[in-house]
């Protein structure tokens, strides 16, 4: 991975070091099974990859160990570097490192010490698939208006309603459910639930074919019957279990952003070195020397948001809600960037199928919309910004 030190910058701890080191370990490893991997149907890959990524303790860094009386929490700094060099070479592992944070997190934040300790062990060994099913059919950004309800019957709660594009929507072994339970208006009427993906009621539908491939569902819940105390948190808080979520692995979105961004900027400074136009390589035509330059810098400049956001939680523990959206806001919009110039650069090679480059283009563009869109991030960065002026 070209130019990957900057590990090393001021954001980073000596405990990074080892973090680099295993990823140095997990590169090795993965292009060892890469060609096998190639080779098997979608839904194998990603169980395939959770296991390795098991193996190799990444997932422990997305499913912290729980240790006595202390507040659980991930190094955000590792769950970054991580995702960039996943994603660096990999779209669909860092979906499935992250698809284990996010779903596990609702529960080492939130759950019991029954609920953790029926899932959280086989998430970070890689045995257990998690999902988190917030979005729904009507609406993405919105999560305030969702309709899908958590009516109370005695000890229990029977859940009806749709999700849509649920990430691991029918592989997970276990979804955690927003839901509407409360007399209150919009936020405050949600309470998140944890359901076992084998409850009767609840289906999940054929895969839904994305340009970036994963496996990705739309959930039914008929009368889907879960106790009371499948509830993560308190009745009313699950609008706080997702914002807690989001907050933490928003800008690890960025980062894998920045991941892919760096590659694009590998294989166009390999292709303009090596190829030739009108004479002589396209390495020195000033016209490719200045857009390079604006890849260069956009990748940079990402990175520096993305990390400054996570140094700033781990080592002030500080809010970074405004932090995490301009580092997902950012990092995604500049990858964006910095890929579309890798295709225009590659030309008709950059539009193929089978190119590198191609395949970054498609794996690029749902990252300014997944995990709170681009528009959504400017809302909060403004509001954020207007609210700490005087």
């Amino acid at each position: 991975m070209s130019g990957w030190s900057h590990w090393d910058w001021p954001f980073f701890d000596a405990q990074h070091e080892t973090t680099v080191e295993r990823l140095h370990a997990w590169r090795a490893r993965y292009a060892q099974i890469e060609p096998s991997l190639a080779q098997q149907p979608l839904t194998e890959q990603c169980r395939l990859l959770a296991a390795e990524l098991g193996k190799a303790g990444l997932l422990g860094y997305a499913v912290p160990r729980l240790a006595g009386d202390t507040p659980p929490s991930v190094d955000l700094r590792s769950v970054c570097l991580i995702r960039e060099a996943l994603s660096y070479d990999s779209a669909l592992a860092d979906f499935v490192f992250s698809m284990q944070g996010i779903g596990s997190a609702p529960l080492w934040l939130f759950g019991s010490e029954a609920q953790r300790s029926r899932y959280l062990d086989g998430c970070r060994e890689g045995r257990t698939l998690a999902a988190f099913a917030l979005t729904e059919p009507g609406g993405g950004s919105d999560v305030a208006a969702i309709t899908t309800r958590g009516e109370r019957r005695g000890e229990r709660y029977v859940l009806n309603g749709a999700k849509a594009y649920i990430s691991n929507g029918g592989i997970a072994d276990y979804y955690v459910i927003v839901a509407r339970t409360e007399d209150a208006p919009g936020a405050k009427a949600l309470s998140a639930f944890l359901v076992d993906a084998r409850t009767t009621g609840l289906k999940a539908s054929a895969n839904v074919e994305i340009v970036a491939p994963h496996p990705l569902a739309e959930l039914e819940l008929h009368d889907c019957e879960v106790s009371a105390d499948s509830m993560l948190g308190q009745p009313g808080e699950g609008f706080k279990v997702a914002m807690a979520v989001l907050d933490i692995f928003r800008s690890s979105v960025g980062a894998a952003a920045v991941g892919l961004a760096r590659r694009a900027l590998d294989e166009t400074v390999a292709r303009m070195n090596a190829r030739t136009l009108f004479g002589k390589p396209m390495a020195e035509m000033d016209t490719v020397r200045m857009r390079v330059a604006d890849m260069a810098l956009d990748t940079e400049a990402a990175a520096l948001l993305v990390y400054r956001a996570a140094w700033q939680r781990d080592a002030r523990r500080a809010a970074i809600t405004r932090e995490a959206s301009m580092a997902k806001l950012g990092a995604t919009e500049a990858a964006f960037r910095v890929v579309d110039s890798a295709v225009q650069l590659f030309g008709a090679l950059g539009v193929t199928q089978g190119c590198v480059i191609e395949r970054l283009f498609r794996d690029v563009r749902p990252m300014r919309i997944y995990e709170g869109a681009s528009e959504i991030q400017k809302l909060i960065i403004g509001r954020k910004v207007l609210a700490a002026c005087p």
